[in-house]
């Protein structure tokens, strides 16, 4: 295997690594262990608002930190640091929900926000070095490998999770409450052990050693700001990515407050992995014969419909399918949206660059779920979590197909 090539799959495998967690904690098992065993006696439609609060305080947190720790890790050469700090942070986080009993919300949400900062902070970190692994001519495949290669890590762990929870008295377990718990250890340990080829095989990227403070950081938004095609792609990322984010974090909630039973809903997130590996894979493929930014409008258009058939959703075979139509096109859209951006990237600006495409990310973050909380918290009323989603996936393909780039063809379709 070249050089390019093993830093490539050791890219690839931090996706693999953190995935565990977006799959099993973020969007599965931590909303349902929530709603069933720690929130017991709360009002549903109260965990709700406390679930979508503390994934924006969560995210509130990374949006306020990414530009500054991109561009540190710029100019001090320090992603992969970075990334081992906040890797071990959402590690031992994980692994501390294990210690959490019955009715400890007030415990397991903090651990629950510590562990997100972990995973969003190193997601940041980990597109940063997207283009230490990847010519700009391979950057969509290389990008869409990784997403793809995620979901399947995800899946993986995800299928041995689901079986210790479905069947705890096969694996010696007492209950389903002890699997979760160590479905939560399993994360920890995977996330931590497959982080690693990255720490070591991943090149850092040379030094700037100029100034890392916050007059450096103005220079940086003024340049962003007068960038039109960056400015306007990133205005529709934020729009679009708020909705998808919302959606996925929020699926497994929506689900359970409609009365559908918490092993469909686990086996349909399951569903979603696989189905999200091949696809991921096919939209990078699809990326090469039509385009980057017409392959996001294809996603964009399937989510825009998916939502719209989320508010009438009624039993849980429309639920799968709906699952199903999602996985088709997350991934994809993830995927393109980093290469799509990666293009834009000045030489040595990775992290800095990246790190404001993250914190848009994370602010989207922050304003969906307490958009969802409101929402539901003044209506009562759950399916109005659909709607806002609707709307911004509507409005995000209108403000991409307003993005100029400027002549560039060797790198653009």
């Amino acid at each position: 295997m070249t050089g390019r090539r093993r830093s490539q799959w050791a890219w690839a495998l931090a996706s693999w690594a953190n995935h565990a967690y977006a799959t099993t904690v973020l969007v599965a098992f931590f909303p349902i262990f929530l709603d069933k065993y720690w929130a017991r006696g709360l009002p549903g439609t109260t965990s709700t608002a406390y679930l979508a609060a503390a994934n924006g305080v969560a995210s509130a947190l990374v949006m306020m930190a990414a530009p500054w720790l991109g561009a540190l890790a710029d100019r001090r050469g320090w992603k992969k640091r970075l990334l081992a700090a906040f890797t071990a942070l959402g590690v031992c986080a994980t692994a501390a929900l294990t210690l959490v009993g019955e009715s400890g919300w007030a415990w397991a949400l903090p651990l629950f926000c510590l562990s997100s900062i972990g995973f969003f902070a190193g997601y940041s970190l980990i597109d940063a070095l997207l283009l230490q692994v990847a010519g700009r001519d391979s950057v969509d495949r290389v990008s869409a490998f990784g997403f793809a290669i995620g979901y399947l890590g995800g899946g993986l762990i995800f299928t041995l999770d689901v079986l210790l929870v479905l069947h705890p008295h096969g694996f010696g377990l007492a209950d389903k409450a002890a699997a979760m718990k160590v479905a939560f250890l399993s994360v920890a340990l995977w996330w931590a052990a497959f982080t690693l080829p990255l720490l070591r095989y991943v090149p850092e990227g040379p030094r700037t050693l100029e100034p890392a403070g916050w007059r450096e950081l103005s220079a940086t938004i003024r340049r962003l700001a007068g960038d039109a095609p960056v400015r306007n792609f990133l205005i529709a990322y934020w729009i679009y990515i708020d909705a998808l984010g919302t959606l996925q974090q929020m699926a497994a909630d929506f689900g359970a407050k409609l009365g559908f039973p918490g092993d469909a809903l686990i086996q349909a997130l399951l569903l979603v992995q696989f189905v999200s590996f091949p696809a991921a894979l096919a939209f990078g493929a699809l990326a090469g014969r039509i385009g980057t930014r017409r392959g996001l409008y294809l996603g964009l258009i399937v989510l825009i419909g998916v939502s719209l058939w989320s508010y009438f959703m009624e039993n849980v075979g429309q639920f799968y399918r709906l699952a199903v139509l999602v996985a088709l096109v997350q991934g994809g859209v993830q995927s393109l949206s980093r290469s799509y951006f990666a293009r834009l990237v000045p030489a040595g600006k990775a992290g800095e660059y990246f790190g404001f495409y993250n914190f848009l990310g994370k602010f989207a973050a922050v304003i969906g779920p307490f958009v969802v909380a409101t929402a539901v918290l003044l209506s009562g009323n759950q399916r109005l979590v659909i709607v806002p989603l609707a709307v911004s996936f509507m409005v995000g393909l209108w403000l991409l197909s307003r993005v100029r780039l400027p002549a560039a063809p060797a790198l653009e379709r």
